[in-house]
């Protein structure tokens, strides 16, 4: 009995952070909405802003695969709206002609500075334990 409310109360668990995920994925999209970008639109700017620091200024679209959640035709679609709305920038791997590498343009900089805030401010708002 005790071995099946365990599991029980694993599974609730489990339960409750999908919809606190799909909560928080609501709200992020509705605050990026005014902005023209949705969460997945965001979560990719945001990778390619956290190595725009480094010498390297791109990735690899199988390195941005690895790191968000959406299938690999999925977000070869976002990286062509985000680059034919100039936010990205795409070229090939000097290292591998079959790879791909993306980078934020400067538009694609200056929109993810703007919406950063919102995005945290939301997350802050969502996933806080008060």
């Amino acid at each position: 009995m005790a071995a099946k409310q365990a599991e029980q109360a694993l599974v609730e668990r489990w339960r409750d952070v999908l919809a606190l995920h799909a909560r928080t994925q609501c709200e992020i999209d509705r605050a990026l909405h005014e902005h023209g970008v949705c969460a997945s639109d965001f979560e990719v700017l945001d990778i390619l802003a956290q190595n725009a620091g480094s010498g390297d200024f791109s990735y690899r679209v199988q390195e941005i695969s690895e790191r968000i959640h959406l299938s690999q035709s999925a977000l070869s679609r976002l990286l062509a709206r985000l680059e034919k709305e100039g936010l990205v920038e795409r070229r090939m791997c000097p290292e591998d002609r079959r790879g791909v590498r993306v980078s934020l343009s400067e538009k694609g900089r200056v929109l993810h500075g703007g919406v950063l805030p919102v995005q945290r401010a939301v997350l802050a708002r969502m996933l806080s334990d008060g």
